[in-house]
């Protein structure tokens, strides 16, 4: 039997960015199939109690700073502290990446796609030309994807993730459930991984 790993994540966090790599590797390496599900957290903090980074308390955003550079040494994965396009409306890139899992695309790599370009390369998702090369760029027809994100259809996907992620327990992003069992932040893929060796 397959494992499956439900990935609900935001292509604006910096933590999801630097957990895409390993994901990937650790759902390769145990034969395990990656549903990516993009959700909107702005939807999903007020109902969780989780704060926007604006409202967060200084000492929270200050060691926030702190995290993300410990963990980008640590992972060697480049990162910028301050993009100059975040947070970015993601409503069209999350379509794309359904989309792009809805036509036998690569959904997990496109979503990683954006978010180095997002993180590591201070790109602006939310325009369109950008956009476009980086759907390109990753194996995609931006045309297509376009057409297929801008459909109803995929809307409704994006909010039934939401709606989905609120009641299997999920409150932040990225958040990983195997068998039932939700893994919160990529500094959790180490017990994610044990458990899909269990």
């Amino acid at each position: 039997m397959t494992k499956i790993i439900d990935y609900y994540f935001s292509l604006n966090s910096p933590w999801t960015y630097m957990g895409g790599p390993r994901l990937a590797e650790i759902a390769k390496r145990h034969g395990a199939e990656v549903r990516v599900k993009p959700v909107k957290l702005g939807v999903i903090f007020p109902q969780t109690g989780g704060l926007p980074l604006p409202k967060r308390a200084p000492v929270r955003q200050d060691y926030r700073l702190v995290e993300l550079k410990r963990w980008s040494r640590f992972l060697d994965l480049p990162l910028t502290l301050h993009p100059a396009f975040f947070p970015a409306a993601e409503d069209l890139a999350a379509g794309c990446v359904i989309a792009a899992g809805q036509t036998g695309g690569d959904p997990l790599g496109l979503s990683q796609a954006i978010l180095r370009a997002v993180w590591a390369e201070d790109r602006n998702m939310a325009d369109e030309t950008t956009l476009s090369e980086i759907v390109q760029a990753s194996g995609h027809d931006a045309q297509a994807m376009f057409a297929k994100a801008r459909e109803p259809g995929t809307a409704e996907t994006y909010t039934a993730h939401t709606e989905e992620a609120l009641a299997r327990g999920v409150f932040g992003a990225p958040s990983y459930i195997f068998n039932d069992e939700l893994f919160w932040g990529q500094d959790r893929l180490d017990l994610l991984d044990r458990a899909l060796a269990g």
